[in-house]
């Protein structure tokens, strides 16, 4: 696997990269990707890290796994690729966003805006193969994205966590409360967003956050 990833990520991460499970982990995602159709493409596998250099991030929001569907994943959860219809959790975080800082629901899914400003679009698991949701997982992908979930921990101040649903609140048990900012919720699915997605208000809540830190607020 080609560590497509640019260098300021790439020079905090090493040690893993050099890890015997990143390795197998490396040999397990070549060889799906040749035998089976997978997503993101190659190319964006590391998308989420190349969108936000490590020395920007502000925000940090934890998904599960790429989505399966055609042309859907683009590297950055949550996301979809321009032109692609809105999956149910993006439609419902597009609401909430309505409702809480008045922002328009944008036609496009594709959040690359959102990365661009310092938000880690990071889901736990970085690929899939088509149509099998969980397919790679507890391969090797999730100690790596909690290798970076503590990196951020330790090396960074004043970051903010969103954490949706009880995966992320669990993947992110390892964030330093008294050196960062961390915002819980139910999944914005169908199924969790009527138990509290909904009025949740993250959006003006990281940005009252990052301004009362001297931070350049979030433009959702």
């Amino acid at each position: 696997m080609q560590l497509n990833i640019t260098d300021s990520w790439k020079n905090i991460l090493k040690t893993e990269f050099e890890k015997s499970y990143f390795k197998k982990l490396s040999d397990f995602v070549n060889a799906e990707y040749e035998s089976n159709t997978c997503y993101p493409e190659k190319e964006n596998i590391f998308a989420a890290f190349n969108y936000c250099d490590f020395r920007d991030l502000k925000v940090v929001i934890i998904g599960q796994d790429p989505y399966h569907g055609i042309g859907q994943a683009n590297g950055l959860s949550f996301s979809v690729k321009d032109g692609i219809k809105q999956p149910p959790s993006l439609v419902n975080i597009f609401k909430e966003l309505k409702d809480d800082v008045d922002k328009d629901i944008p036609e496009s899914g594709d959040l690359s805006t959102w990365a661009k400003q310092g938000v880690l679009l990071l889901n736990a698991t970085l690929t899939v193969r088509e149509a099998e949701a969980g397919s790679h997982q507890s391969q090797g992908w999730e100690e790596f994205t909690d290798a970076v979930i503590k990196k951020i921990s330790d090396e960074r101040e004043n970051v903010v966590f969103l954490l949706w649903g009880k995966f992320a609140e669990k993947k992110g048990s390892v964030v330093d409360l008294k050196k960062h900012m961390v915002f819980k919720a139910p999944h914005p699915s169908p199924l969790g967003a009527w138990r509290g997605w909904f009025g949740s208000e993250h959006f003006s809540k990281t940005n009252e956050f990052l301004e009362s830190r001297g931070l350049k607020s979030i433009k959702w």
